[in-house]
């Protein structure tokens, strides 16, 4: 029975050359009920792990004969998984980025707090308890990352970004084009990070109105406004120990700007009418359509909230300038309609396929689903042919390889399409279109007023 317990006991090994430093710690956590193994440098480390190896590991920087870096670098390679803690006397931010670049989950500054080492040890724990499962999901989700995120040599930067930065709690932007996949490029690297157990929350910004917004982030008290008939908790707390996705960043106002900044800074939460704060461990991730760089330059956003919410920023590159995953995207797409369609197994021409990689694809990934999907549909159970593109795509739409015309004449001309063909499908109702064309009213407004679209 004891040696049951024992076994279920978690095993930390402590790599510290300073004697006083390493007791004290070794104390602390078998008080804590851990079995502790201890080493005074790397090269012992190294031995012990071979040996019995660790649940986790607690690993001092600077030392003699094998220093902390190197032995990260040999314990990753014995166990990709193995979660490494780092104590150093360094508080500058280039060293955390080249920690967690050399794979530690977390490290903390000398004279360490017994309560924090506590804390970041169980939740180190924690990870490690979960990667069994994660492990297996990881593998297979790597193995599948093309069948999601495409083939193209520009897609396999964006996969070695996405495996840099999954496994920290580092705040990511996501730029790219309506339609390139921002959503599920969030989603994976939810669930490839030690949050895979908690909540993935997404946050549409842009569809939020401006009256709700504040109590919709941060929850509020009964009555503390007109209709807040009972207490409810914001998009925050339902994120707590999670994910928070916030999509359509670029739309958010310069006062809502503000509040996220002080929220991802003190990281509390006070619901609207409340006195009381929430504290929050949650990892932001947010989505824009739009350079926000650029828009930190021209003054709409903030450059604070831009340096704290974008810590590590992937750009996804739209449809048209990696035409090599058109065949495969088409492919995956048809068998799924193909099968929402309940339709014998059919495959897309190779006149068509010319064609559909000829056209620049405004709306990306999403617009090529919708043509696959009607296409399918048009063919009749046959194979996809040219004409049942053709109508769907339009003679009239820009084509990669159409010749050179001025960017903002073939952007215009695509917009005005777009507009128009959401109009004609809602039969007018500009909220409906707006939804369809993910922008708010107000601009799809401007856009028709641009472009001279009337509706009755």
């Amino acid at each position: 029975m004891t040696k049951k317990a024992d076994a279920q006991q978690p095993k930390v090994l402590i790599v510290e050359d300073e004697k006083v430093t390493r007791t004290a710690i070794s104390g602390l956590l078998r008080k804590e009920g851990m079995r502790v193994f201890e080493a005074v440098n790397g090269r012992e480390a190294i031995g012990l792990f071979l040996q019995d190896p660790p649940d986790a590991v607690i690993l001092d920087l600077e030392m003699p004969v094998l220093g902390g870096r190197e032995t990260i670098g040999r314990l990753k390679e014995l166990d990709e998984n193995l979660p490494v803690i780092i104590v150093t006397a360094h508080t500058d931010a280039e060293i955390a980025v080249e920690l967690m670049k050399l794979g530690a989950y977390h490290y903390l500054v000398k004279p360490v707090e017994p309560g924090k080492l506590i804390i970041t040890l169980q939740r180190a724990l924690e990870f490690r308890r979960q990667t069994g499962e994660l492990s297996r999901l990881r593998t297979a989700e790597n193995a599948s990352l093309e069948r999601f995120i495409g083939r193209s040599p520009s897609m396999r930067k964006v996969v070695d970004q996405l495996k840099q930065v999954a496994a920290t709690d580092l705040a990511v932007v996501i730029q790219g084009e309506t339609g390139t996949g921002k959503t599920l490029l969030a989603k994976i690297l939810h669930n490839s990070s030690r949050r895979v157990a908690r909540e993935f929350v997404k946050i549409d910004l842009g569809s939020m109105p401006e009256s709700i917004i504040e109590s919709e982030l941060f929850g509020s008290e009964r009555g503390a406004f007109t209709g807040a008939v009972q207490s409810q908790r914001g998009f925050f707390e339902a994120a707590n120990g999670g994910t928070a996705f916030l999509d359509d960043l670029e739309n958010v106002s310069p006062l809502v700007q503000s509040k996220l900044l002080t929220v991802l800074e003190s990281k509390t939460v006070s619901r609207l009418g409340s006195r009381k704060t929430v504290n929050l461990d949650i990892r932001i991730i947010a989505a824009t359509n739009t350079d926000l760089q650029k828009q930190v330059r021209e003054g709409t956003f903030r450059e604070d909230l831009f340096f704290r919410i974008g810590e590590f920023i992937i750009t996804l590159p739209p449809l048209r300038d990696r035409i090599d995953d058109i065949p495969f995207f088409a492919g995956r797409l048809l068998e799924a309609a193909r099968e929402e369609l309940n339709l014998r197994p059919i495959s897309i021409s190779g006149a068509a396929m010319e064609r559909l990689m000829r056209y620049s694809w405004p709306g990306n990934l999403r617009e090529l689903k919708n043509v696959i999907r009607r296409a399918a549909l048009l063919s009749g159970g046959s194979d996809i042919l040219p004409e049942h593109v053709e109508f769907l795509l339009g003679r009239d739409a820009p084509e990669i390889d159409a010749g050179l015309v001025p960017l903002r004449t073939a952007v215009g001309a695509v917009e005005k399409r777009m507009i128009s063909l959401a109009l004609e499908t809602t039969k007018g109702n500009k909220a409906a279109a707006a939804a369809i064309l993910q922008v708010d009213v107000k601009t799809l407004r401007t856009k028709m007023r641009e472009h001279g679209i009337e509706t009755d």
